[in-house]
């Protein structure tokens, strides 16, 4: 352990919990997420007890994850052939430049681009790549589009913008839209509306994640509720679809069983679209021959991320981390999340945030603080759907962030402390 390193991860801590504590100390914070986490945990209660058996449907689930990684370049290779197959064209990035050089090759300057919510184009930083290379950005989900003009991050895997209150929110739009917008939710949900209704029928690009790829088919499963993901993946020529490696199940099966798993945890009965891609769009009306391009898109590219995902599988500890459903109730029933809100993260947050940091963006330094701040309650295991032992990946993250030297001052002196105790017995 160099004297560097020791100030180097000194100084991130600091800056980590001087944000901790002002999120703590921030009422509209605490408004929004008492709010939030008071509906969540309702309607999640309802969900499962309107559909007990998606418990069991979890466990099998499970079960599909843990295969699929286990295969994760055939069925890679499966979705690659499988899309290209239906004219489609498909990327397995091992890097973030390489999907940033692919994307480079399909946009163009002064490109109108529409985007749904996707985590892994954050960790691409796709956003300012996109504008530096002269191309005008649009997040259409309605968290999102909120955090993009705050010029703020997202504070919640499933809801970006849990932070911020209805008031602030008609500040906001008011400023944007050069009107007195109230603080009425469904007056400020007609208001961007209205605002991204032009973007949409611009756009020349959309671009989109993937709660699930079904390699048999190649087929993308989007579930959603505003709608907005599938104007983004419908009215623009061209559809770019980016999504992580551990987001591939074997069959359509094994997508649907997503799907329900995913949304019922997520504190929905039922989502309100579940749009299934698997080409450009195409009709075989004129003399049954088919032809690409017809009212949707003309263009469908498939961009599979590794990004050390491929390391994460080899180990048994933290491949854990790829079976996340993104459903965020981990968040909700987190002992620190609540207080703080993302601030509880780097860009992915909680306890699981720590280990998705230290592999997929940040690396150690900016997992350290994240790992030691959290309690190791194991109430985020409970409430998981794919039963992620989150305190065994932390502390494991532990050891290895000691080894590198990468543990805060106050960790250090009270391991001192400790070991001075044992040694005065």
């Amino acid at each position: 352990m160099t004297e560097d390193t020791n100030k180097e991860i000194d100084e991130t801590f600091a800056r980590y919990q001087d944000e901790l504590w002002n999120a703590m100390e921030d009422e509209t914070i605490q408004l929004a997420l008492s709010r939030a986490v008071e509906s969540f945990r309702r309607n999640k209660d309802e969900a499962l007890k309107l559909y007990p058996q998606v418990k069991e449907k979890a466990k099998e689930l499970r079960k599909v994850k843990e295969y699929s990684l286990l295969h994760i370049d055939e069925l890679a290779k499966q979705v690659k052939d499988r899309v290209e197959d239906l004219k489609g064209q498909c990327l397995i990035a091992k890097e973030p430049k390489d999907a940033l050089k692919y994307i480079s090759e399909i946009v163009k300057e002064k490109d109108i681009i529409v985007k749904s919510k996707s985590l892994t184009c954050e960790e691409l930083h796709l956003n300012d790549y996109l504008e530096k290379l002269g191309c005008e950005v649009y997040e259409t989900d309605l968290g999102e589009f909120i955090i993009q003009h705050l010029k703020s991050r997202p504070m919640h895997i499933l809801s970006p913008a849990i932070h911020v209150p209805k008031e602030k929110v008609a500040e906001l739009f008011s400023s944007i839209m050069g009107k007195s917008v109230p603080p009425d939710i469904g007056v400020l949900v007609k208001e961007a509306r209205i605002f991204l209704r032009d973007a949409f029928f611009k756009a020349n690009v959309g671009i989109s994640g993937a709660n699930a790829i079904a390699a048999e088919t190649g087929t993308i499963f989007l579930i959603e509720n505003e709608g907005n993901a599938r104007l983004v993946t419908g009215l623009p020529r061209k559809h770019i679809a980016v999504a992580g490696l551990e987001k591939i199940v074997p069959t359509l099966q094994d997508g649907m069983l997503v799907v329900e798993v995913a949304s019922r945890y997520a504190n929905y009965k039922a989502p309100s679209y579940v749009s299934l891609i698997s080409s450009p769009s195409k009709t075989g009306d004129i003399e049954k021959q088919t032809t690409y391009g017809a009212h949707g898109p003309e263009e469908l590219h498939v961009i599979l991320l590794d990004n050390n995902r491929t390391e994460m599988i080899k180990d048994s500890t933290y491949r854990q981390a790829l079976y996340c459903l993104r459903c965020g109730a981990c968040l909700y029933e987190c002992s620190i999340y609540p207080l703080t809100a993302g601030y509880y993260g780097h860009l992915y947050m909680g306890g699981i945030g720590a280990i998705l940091t230290a592999f997929l963006l940040g690396g150690l330094k900016n997992a350290a603080p994240i790992a030691y701040t959290c309690t190791l309650c194991g109430r985020c295991k409970e409430v998981c759907p794919m039963e992620i032992d989150v305190p065994e990946m932390i502390l494991k993250l532990r050891e290895t962030l000691a080894k590198e030297g990468y543990v805060p001052q106050q960790i250090r002196e009270i391991a001192k402390t400790i070991i001075n105790e044992r040694s005065l017995k």
